[in-house]
C-alpha cells in the first residue's frame, strides 16, 4: 500500500506560505466555534521514525490559541503505565469538549514499536487491534472528531535525517539504538505500520497519509486536512441537533420482554441466622485478608462493581468486605452525579481514571451503569446513547479483563416492602436519616420501569470475563457472606491460573 505513494511530492515555497496563512486563519475561527460547540478534538501524529512529527505540530499550533489545546508526547511507558490496561493513559488524557488533544506517537504504540520490539506478543494482537478500534468509535460515538495523520518517509530519507540529527550536540538525542534498528528492518517495519494502517481506517476515524519528504508539502496537506475535517464535524453538529431526541421513562410495553426477567425468579427468601453469619463472616474476612496479600504480589488487579436498589445494602456488604484487606492496597470509589469537570468528557472518563494498578483493589459504589439504568429512565441522556452503551460498557470491561483484571459486578436486591421497611427505618433513627433522601422516594415511584432496565442490563451485560452475580438481599447477613463468598472464589480461581502460567 505505502509503496504506491508518491514521495517526491513539494510545493514552491511561496505557495505554501500562502496556503499556510488562508488556512491558519480558517483554523483559528474553527477552533472558536468548536469551543461553542463543545466538540473535543483528538489529532495524531504517526509515522516513520524523523519523519518530521515534532516539526509538523509546531507547525500546525501556530494557527491555535494555546489555550484551547494541550500536546501529548507518548514514549516508553513509566512504570505507573505498566501497571494498569494500556489504554488508561489514554483515557485520562482524552480532551475536555471544546478542546483539542494532540497526541506526538499515541496508543499506537502498542502495535507498532512494541510489536516490533516483541514486548507486544503476536497473540496479544487481535485483542489490541479490537481494544484501539472500540477505544476510537467510542470517543466518535460520544462527539469527538478523531484526525489520524501518518507521516511517511522512505528508508533512504530516514537514514539521512538520522546522520544529520547526529551530527549536533543538541539534536543528538533524538537518535537512539532502537531508531535505527528500525531504519535497518525498515521493511519488517513497514509491513508492521502497513498492517496497522489497514486493520484500523475506520469511517469513524480515517488515517491521512502524508508525504513528509518536503516538510512544507506535509504541513500545508496536514492543516488542509485538520480544517477540512473540522468543517464537516461542525457540519454534522449542526445538522444532529434538529435530530437529536431524549427519552424519558420506559414504556411498560416496549420494555415487556424484560419485565418478567432475571429478578423475578429471584429467591429472597434465604437467609442465614446472626450465629452462622458470623461464624461464615470471619472465615471468609479471613480468607480474603491472606488473598489480599496473594493478589498484590501476582500484580492481580481487582474491579468490584455494586449496584442494587436503594437501601439494597450496598454499603454494608462492602463495610465487611474490606474489613480485614489492607487499606493500602484498595479504593472504593462513591459514584453520584458527574460534576462540571465530569460532564465535558464521554462517559466512561470518570471511571476510566480510577481504573486500579496491577495488584490493587477497586470497588465501585454505584458505577458506569448510571447510563442505562437512571441517565435512560429520567432522561438524562439520548436513546441512542444507552443503548450503544450496552457494546461500549462490554468493551470496557473486556479490555480491564484482557489486562489480567477480575471483574465482578453485585446487584443487591430486595422488594418493594423490604425497601419501604428499610427507609422508614432510617427515618426514625437519626444516625439513619442522612442515609434517606426525598430523591429515594421518587425513585421509589419508578420501581416498575427501574425493575425492566435492571433486567435488560443484566441480559446484556453479564459476561464470562465480567459476570453479573445477582445478591439475594432481604436477609443482610446472607447478602454480605454471599457478595465475599463469590469474591474469594473469584480470586482463588484467577490465582490458579496465574501461578499455573508462570511455571
Amino acid at each position: 500500500m505505502l509503496e504506491k505513494i508518491d514521495l517526491s511530492r513539494t510545493v514552491e515555497k511561496e505557495i505554501y506560505k500562502k496556503v499556510q496563512q488562508e488556512e491558519g486563519a480558517k483554523l483559528g475561527q474553527l477552533q472558536r466555534r468548536l469551543k461553542d460547540a463543545g466538540i473535543p478534538v483528538l489529532i495524531l501524529f504517526e509515522g516513520m521514525g524523523a519523519a518530521g512529527k515534532g516539526t509538523q505540530i509546531n507547525r500546525l499550533i501556530q494557527a491555535l490559541d494555546p489555550r484551547g489545546f494541550d500536546v501529548y508526547a507518548s514514549n516508553q511507558p513509566t512504570e505507573e503505565e505498566n501497571l494498569r490496561p494500556f489504554l488508561w493513559k489514554f483515557w485520562t488524557l482524552t480532551p475536555e469538549n471544546g478542546r483539542i488533544a494532540i497526541y506526538d506517537r499515541s496508543w499506537y504504540r502498542k502495535v507498532l514499536v512494541d510489536r516490533f520490539d516483541k514486548v507486544t506478543k503476536k497473540k496479544e494482537l487481535p485483542e489490541a487491534f479490537r481494544d484501539i478500534c472500540s477505544f476510537e468509535k467510542q470517543l466518535s460515538d460520544g462527539g469527538a472528531v478523531i484526525i489520524k495523520l501518518f507521516l511517511y518517509i522512505s528508508q533512504e530519507e530516514q537514514k539521512k535525517r538520522f546522520k544529520k540529527l547526529e551530527k549536533s550536540v543538541e539534536t543528538r538525542w533524538h537518535v537512539n539504538d532502537s531508531d535505527w534498528e528500525r531504519n535497518r528492518n525498515y521493511e519488517e517495519y513497514l509491513q508492521i505500520n502497513e498492517e496497522m494502517l489497514e486493520r484500523t481506517d475506520t469511517e469513524f476515524a480515517p488515517w491521512t497519509i502524508i508525504e513528509a519528504t518536503d516538510r512544507n508539502y506535509a504541513a500545508m496537506k496536514i492543516i488542509k486536512t485538520v480544517t477540512e475535517r473540522l468543517e464537516r464535524a461542525l457540519t454534522e453538529k449542526e445538522a444532529k441537533k434538529v435530530m437529536k431526541k431524549v427519552n424519558s421513562g420506559i414504556s411498560l410495553d416496549a420494555g415487556s420482554r424484560y419485565q418478567n426477567g432475571v429478578l423475578s425468579g429471584v429467591d429472597l427468601s434465604k437467609k442465614l441466622t446472626k450465629e452462622e453469619y458470623k461464624e461464615k463472616l470471619d472465615k471468609l474476612q479471613r480468607r480474603l485478608e491472606i488473598l489480599h496479600s496473594d493478589i498484590y504480589r501476582l500484580r492481580i488487579p481487582v474491579v468490584l462493581g455494586f449496584e442494587g436498589w436503594d437501601a439494597g445494602g450496598k454499603g454494608g456488604a462492602i463495610k465487611r468486605l474490606t474489613s480485614h484487606m489492607d487499606p493500602r492496597g484498595y479504593q472504593v470509589c462513591p459514584t453520584a452525579s458527574p460534576n462540571d469537570i465530569e460532564k465535558k468528557h464521554h462517559y466512561l472518563w470518570r471511571f476510566w481514571n480510577k481504573v486500579p494498578k496491577a495488584g490493587h483493589v477497586a470497588i465501585f459504589d454505584r458505577t458506569w451503569y448510571g447510563r442505562v439504568m437512571v441517565e435512560r429512565i429520567e432522561g438524562f441522556c439520548t436513546e441512542d446513547d444507552w443503548k450503544r452503551a450496552y457494546q461500549e460498557i462490554n468493551e470496557m470491561e473486556a479490555h480491564m479483563a484482557n489486562a489480567g483484571a477480575v471483574v465482578l459486578k453485585f446487584w443487591l436486591h430486595i422488594d418493594k416492602d423490604e425497601q419501604e421497611r428499610r427507609f422508614k427505618e432510617r427515618m426514625e433513627i437519626p444516625e439513619k436519616q442522612w442515609k434517606i433522601t426525598d430523591e429515594d422516594w421518587r425513585n421509589r415511584e419508578k420501581w416498575d420501569q427501574y425493575e425492566i432496565a435492571v433486567n435488560e442490563m443484566l441480559v446484556r451485560t453479564s459476561t464470562t470475563y465480567a459476570p453479573w452475580i445477582v445478591v439475594e438481599g432481604n436477609n443482610k447477613y446472607y447478602a454480605r457472606v454471599k457478595v465475599l463468598q463469590t469474591v474469594v472464589e473469584a480470586l482463588e480461581e484467577k490465582i490458579r491460573q496465574v501461578k499455573a502460567e508462570n511455571k
